[in-house]
């Protein structure tokens, strides 16, 4: 990120979900009435805004593989919640939350969703939210931490995060910007938890042949020119060890394209050029 600025890739995610609302053609498999709204936009900015962002490419079906992917990984974090919380589950911790409405949709009566971004991209996120007029419920807190000056542990204690009850932790777009110490230390924060936890995770995968070394680096390239570089890619192998390592179990790990067949029943195969995108479900007692 860059000081005093929001989140160029959290922007950019936040129009391909806007457009996903309202994309001609294309299966709804996640619907947010608000991410079209926090962003101000109206039909036609958010389609001239999608085609814009960070991860254009010049194979326009890559974009709307990745927008069905981004829709999807939403969905399934939030299937996941609702789960937990039929469960009894009554915390969500979203971290790096950027533009996501969850917060503001939340349907599950007294669930507390402490929501977790740099300071720059938060204090842009609450202006967007007053301007545009969206109702910020009680059970919302914000929880501003800037990573090189405070820990993950200390925000959330100051702002009345229960330890010793069961929490949903929500991670995504997050994990290939930080470095293996980071992320040592950010798991061993989550495992620590007093009650049931499960986390919803998603990671970038080394490329597994030459074609998709080729767009990986495309996509490193521009995210990297806007100072957001990728630091970390892990293997379903390095995901699963590094799961297990911190008493996480019932591993779930998905592709891009198996999880967008889960939602669309077909379509996968399209968007084999996400292949190294993949997202992981797993709990601890």
């Amino acid at each position: 990120m860059r000081t005093g600025e929001p989140s160029r890739t959290a922007l950019a995610t936040a129009h391909a979900r806007a457009y996903h609302q309202i994309a001609p053609d294309e299966p709804r498999i996640f619907t947010d009435p608000l991410a079209p709204r926090i962003l101000g936009l109206n039909v036609t900015e958010s389609a001239d805004r999608d085609t814009a962002t960070l991860e254009t490419v010049d194979d326009g079906e890559f974009q709307r593989r990745r927008r069905w992917f981004l829709a999807a990984r939403s969905r399934f974090a939030e299937e996941t919640v609702a789960s937990a919380y039929a469960a009894g589950t009554r915390q969500v911790v979203i971290l790096g939350a950027g533009l996501d409405t969850f917060a503001y949709r939340n349907p599950h009566a007294g669930l507390r969703v402490f929501e977790v971004d740099h300071p720059d991209t938060q204090g842009w996120k609450r202006e967007r939210l007053a301007e545009t007029g969206i109702e910020v419920p009680d059970t919302v807190t914000f929880v501003p931490v800037d990573f090189e000056t405070r820990t993950l542990a200390d925000g959330l204690a100051e702002v009345g995060f229960v330890r010793s009850e069961p929490v949903v932790f929500v991670w995504l777009g997050v994990v290939m910007y930080l470095t293996r110490e980071a992320l040592d230390g950010t798991f061993g924060y989550l495992a620590g938890q007093g009650a049931t936890v499960q986390v919803v995770i998603d990671y970038l995968c080394p490329a597994g042949s030459a074609e998709e070394q080729r767009a990986l680096d495309a996509r490193a390239a521009r995210i990297a020119a806007v100072g957001e570089p990728w630091l970390t890619a892990l293997s379903p192998g390095d995901m699963a060890e590094l799961l297990g390592r911190f008493g996480f179990t019932d591993i779930e790990d998905l592709s891009a394209p198996e999880l967008i067949t889960r939602y669309t029943g077909g379509g996968g195969e399209a968007a084999r050029k996400l292949a190294t995108s993949h997202i992981v479900r797993a709990g601890r007692d």
